[in-house]
């Protein structure tokens, strides 16, 4: 890729980030899209463009890509869980899709061994098919398992704190590190990570009965299809429960159900859900939270928290 430069200097500033970025994708043998719309990567459709986005063709690639942005000392974001609102304006620096990392092992003890890029539902069948129990309660979440891992990822049937062993992680620096489950803080809806960018994780699950794991997959994936909004684009569940309520009641209670701004609809079918009708914005879903947030807090002395992960610039 090539420039002009300007001789007067108005333009020196954003030439030298756009180099500082084509440095810091230099060698990479995966996908590399400068001004990429993140909308076709989140499970929104809602987002602003990365100014690079890249897809590394496996962890030695994400080596690569992780030392040579601190080189640059650029911001690295990472994608992968579906709890996410990207802003209209982007994200700035290097995003990362781990799109390609997707391979699977089975390792001795019934652990199993994911790419940070495998889909929950992939990795879910690949158990299924083994007869191993644990990750039952996932069915139906559409994100990575990276992502999962980085949310704490859970549902009424459990979450995932209760099956990871260790997590690989590339650190800033480029190096692998291999962290157990022990030294990870696990949170609501949050794993306290060392820095850098997760490409692994060991899962302890445990020998069962194919058919009987299979029943409670079936069960659950009906019950989230009866309960939840799944046909249209959405990132999950927008608040965290209050102490001893449940958000989507609260919401409900307060008469919010079906309340929209633009095409950012509060779901009719789970008060808890924000849906994108077609062409939603992220300041559209933003106002509409706002809207929420004020009605109950009005309403009931109820602070909302959030448990969907806003980024980017507005």
């Amino acid at each position: 890729m090539t420039h002009r430069v300007q001789t007067d200097g108005t333009n020196a500033g954003p030439l030298r980030t756009q180099r500082r970025l084509e440095s810091a994708v230099t060698g990479i043998r995966g996908v590399v899209r400068f001004n990429a719309p993140l909308k076709e990567y989140t499970s929104f459709h809602i987002g602003g463009p990365a100014d690079v986005l890249v897809e590394p063709a496996d962890v030695e690639d994400v080596v690569r890509l992780a030392t040579q942005t601190r080189e640059q000392k650029l911001p690295i974001f990472v994608l992968g869980g579906t709890n996410l609102l990207v802003r209209d304006k982007g994200i700035r620096g290097v995003v990362v899709s781990l799109a390609k990392l997707r391979a699977i092992k089975e390792e001795p003890g019934s652990v199993l061994y994911a790419e940070g890029g495998v889909g929950m539902p992939t990795l879910i069948g690949y158990a299924i098919r083994r007869s191993l129990s644990g990750l039952e309660w996932a069915s139906g979440i559409p994100g990575t398992v990276a992502g999962c891992v980085v949310m704490n990822a859970g549902t009424r049937l459990g979450e995932m704190k209760d099956s990871v062993k260790a997590v690989r992680i590339v650190s800033p620096k480029g190096a692998l590190i291999d962290c157990p489950a022990e030294a990870i803080e696990f949170r609501y809806r949050r794993a306290m990570l060392p820095s850098g960018v997760m490409v692994g994780v060991w899962l302890q699950l445990r020998q069962g009965v194919r058919s009987d794991i299979e029943k409670v997959v079936k069960d659950y994936l009906h019950y989230r299809r009866e309960t939840q909004p799944l046909a249209l684009p959405s990132a999950g569940c927008v608040f965290k429960n209050p102490l001893n309520d449940s958000a989507g009641r609260v919401v409900e209670a307060a008469g919010l159900k079906g309340t929209s701004v633009g095409d950012a609809l509060v779901s009719t079918k789970h008060a808890n859900f924000i849906v994108n009708q077609g062409h939603a914005s992220a300041a559209d879903v933003l106002l509409l939270i706002k809207k929420v947030r004020a009605r109950i807090a009005q309403q009931t002395g109820i602070k909302l928290e959030l448990e969907l992960k806003v980024v980017g610039e507005a």
